[in-house]
């Protein structure tokens, strides 16, 4: 860790360093930060714990490269995020590190919810939406905007209000698509792909995973669609279709 540190401050030296790594802002890295925090997700969705290790480095970098800049503002370094973060585990883990004693994970979950609620409130006044980051994949938010909303009381008990909330939107879609309104299409199908994240919510599914899900079973099917159409040189939709849902058979069960 002491050797990347310095790595990354030698780099960052203006007179002997890297031209480009002297030129980056928190502002330019943020984006590769995001990317390398996918590939971590990428290699392991894959189960390639090689690439995991590399990957896991790269994320690594990314957060030794934010601090080096923060410590050239005088504002903080690596030993205080790292500290920082170590407080946090100890605070929010009293029946670890402390007195306390809990049942199973999910009292341990609505536990550190507790105390991240009064973490907050010792701030000060504040929004339960205030520290919800715009830069997550938009169906993550969704996601985390209504298990944040719900702890107000602003939910349906159950899934099946969630259920019953995206006909009510298919409504307004098909509506606004009659309508021939670009504008209120889209607002519509917004509407309509945030109801599905909360029914995904309630029914507890994580709606990012799901979708990527989704894309590699497309992806595989589609590949074998094009493989069977080249075979046969037959590109009408219902031959497509037949090899599509081939390849939809083919698949292991919930795969």
């Amino acid at each position: 860790m002491d050797e990347l540190l310095k790595l990354m401050a030698r780099l960052r030296d203006p007179a002997h360093g890297c031209p480009w790594d002297v030129e980056q802002t928190f502002a330019t890295i943020a984006p590769y930060t995001l990317e390398e925090a996918y590939e971590v997700a990428d290699a392991i969705e894959r189960g390639d714990l090689a690439a995991l290790e590399e990957e896991l480095g790269d994320l690594l970098l990314q957060v030794v490269f934010h601090s080096q800049m923060a410590s050239e503002q005088g504002a903080f370094d690596f030993e205080r995020v790292a500290r920082g973060i170590a407080a946090k585990l100890v605070r929010r883990h009293p029946h670890v590190f402390g007195g306390e004693r809990l049942a199973d994970a999910a009292a341990q979950s609505a536990r550190w919810e507790e105390i991240k609620a009064a973490e907050k409130a010792a701030r000060g006044p504040a929004s339960v939406l205030d520290d919800v980051p715009v830069a997550l994949p938009a169906l993550t938010r969704a996601a985390k905007l209504g298990r944040r909303a719900a702890r107000i009381g602003f939910d349906w008990p159950d899934a099946a209000g969630a259920r019953a909330k995206i006909g009510e939107e298919l409504g307004e879609l098909d509506a606004a698509i009659a309508s021939g309104e670009a504008a209120a299409v889209r607002h519509e199908l917004g509407d309509l792909l945030l109801a599905v994240t909360n029914l995904a919510r309630h029914l507890e599914i994580d709606p990012e995973g799901a979708l990527r899900a989704a894309n590699r079973r497309f992806e595989s099917r589609f590949r074998h669609v094009e493989a069977a159409a080249a075979r046969d040189g037959d590109r009408r939709l219902e031959a497509l279709e037949r090899h599509w849902q081939a390849a939809k058979a083919a698949e292991r069960p919930h795969d």
